[in-house]
């Protein structure tokens, strides 16, 4: 008749609570050790947590979009005796507590990073008996439905498909999850979404009853949950001309991990931003007389590495902006080590892979180890620890990066560099106008701890290591 709890373990350092993501489990369910069971959605990574035991779901204690806290129990499960009669009541659901001090043993997870965009199926249900993959048709309503909104003839939970098929579904702005499949094994393909694309017509909107009552109740019970100084207020419901303009999808995940953490930043440090021209030329020169002996390596030589090691060569010169605040503690931390963050873009949003031990790289070590988190972070293949722990960060546009920008810091951090593109334009040499190479850069500060002159002293290092890249080569 044993009862076992499991608690919400720390999935990766630092980690103190977790969002529920979405249950592959109900109560009643009979569950083997090592089942899939929940996903969970921390600020480092979202992870399968697997059962820990073989037994019946007894007790689910917190819903999809709930956050708890690690050490809370997020689910019981009735073990040896106590499985063989499962309960079937409803679950209960319970509002996060902070957490308690336990000194009983600790569950531990093994868990995947998910490829999509963690939430993606916080609408859906998916009752016992469905077909292959959670497939089931939605039965038609006996009432007409309202103006403008269209009944789900198919769904599935997770569909299966290749990256090419998923690809194509993106571009044309197709829902994988509504297409039926044709392939081998319940599997979607390409010619699949190309028809339902054809004759899919018209945006659904899901009915208010769906919409969980969760996601609320759990920005109020987080500590890091966006808090905004007045009351959210609810977007007024369209009218029934306009409602089938709209589609409402769940703010959850990896997003809403991200939003959390720039208000966060926001709200805690003081930002300034500086901004100043870089001349480019003969960086762009040294780049060139490179870029052979990289490809005969295998490697793709950017502009990145450099600017790695001219922010590393700065940031010793200038302690300070390797630095962060522990509040905790009100104490001023500076980490004699430097791993740089560069930020990605992704399907999933704004990922900061972090380069370990920038300073002990080489300009063509740098970029190998650049070009595999950045594939890593599209992939979603990154370990938590590739995603976390910088002492600065870099943020890069490429070709899109614009004339400027004020970046956001990574917190704690005390600095960031926006790098953004270079153009030709007029330049003055020699008390001549000649065209020249420029770009802008972009520094936030957190002028709580960062002064404007050492804000700018160090930006104008940065500067003169990128207009001088010999120089980089003194410093290795």
């Amino acid at each position: 008749m044993a009862q076992f709890e499991f608690k919400l373990p720390d999935i990766g350092e630092g980690v103190t609570e977790g969002e529920i993501v979405e249950w592959h489990v109900k109560v009643g369910d009979v569950v083997a050790e090592d089942d899939a069971m929940v996903e969970v959605m921390t600020d480092k990574a979202t992870v399968t947590i697997g059962a820990p035991r073989a037994g019946t779901i007894s007790d689910i204690r917190f819903k999809a979009g709930e956050v708890a806290q690690v050490g809370q129990v997020i689910v019981t499960i009735a073990v040896g005796a106590a499985a063989e009669a499962p309960k079937h009541e409803a679950p209960k659901h319970e509002a996060p507590k902070p957490a308690k001090k336990d000194d009983g043993p600790a569950a531990t997870a093994v868990g995947d990073i998910r490829e999509g965009l963690p939430g993606s199926n916080f609408f859906q249900t998916k009752p016992a008996g469905t077909g292959p993959n959670g497939t089931h048709p939605v039965a038609p309503s006996a009432k007409p439905a309202a103006a403008g909104l269209q009944t789900i003839e198919f769904f599935q939970a997770k569909p299966l498909a290749t990256p090419a098929t998923r690809k194509l579904a993106r571009e044309i702005g197709v829902d994988l999850r509504r297409v039926p499949p044709s392939g081998p094994q319940g599997r979607t393909t390409r010619q699949d979404v190309k028809t339902f694309g054809d004759t899919a017509v018209g945006t659904i909107v899901a009915p208010a009853s769906s919409v969980p009552a969760a996601a609320p109740a759990a920005a109020k019970s987080t500590g890091t949950g966006i808090a905004p100084s007045l009351p959210a207020q609810p977007i007024v419901a369209p009218s029934r001309e306009s409602a089938a303009l709209e589609e409402r999808k769940p703010f959850v995940g990896i997003r809403r991990k991200i939003a959390q953490k720039m208000q966060t930043a926001k709200n805690t440090a003081a930002h300034f931003t500086f901004v100043e021209e870089c001349h480019s030329d003969d960086l762009i020169a040294m780049r060139e007389r490179l870029r052979p002996a990289a490809a005969a390596q295998g490697v793709k030589l950017t502009f990145l590495p450099f600017i790695v090691k001219a922010v590393v060569a700065a940031l010793k010169k200038t302690p300070v902006l390797n630095s962060a605040l522990d509040e905790t503690t009100n104490e001023l931390v500076y980490r004699r080590y430097y791993d740089i963050g560069i930020a990605a873009a992704t399907d999933s949003g704004l990922m900061v892979p972090v380069v370990r031990n920038a300073d002990r790289l080489s300009i063509l070590e740098l970029a190998k180890e650049i070009d595999r988190l950045g594939e890593g972070a599209r992939a979603g293949t990154l370990k938590p620890d590739e995603l976390s722990g910088s002492t600065f960060t870099i943020t890069s546009l490429g070709k899109t990066g614009g004339l400027f920008a004020t970046p956001v810091l990574n917190h704690p951090e005390v600095g960031i560099l926006g790098v953004h593109q270079m153009k030709q334009k007029p330049v003055v040499r020699d008390n001549q106008i000649v065209i020249g190479n420029v770009m802008l850069l972009s520094l936030s500060f957190d002028h709580r701890i960062v002064d404007g002159h050492i804000g700018a002293a160090f930006a104008y290092d940065i500067i003169g290591f990128l207009e001088n890249p010999d120089r980089l080569f003194l410093e290795i």
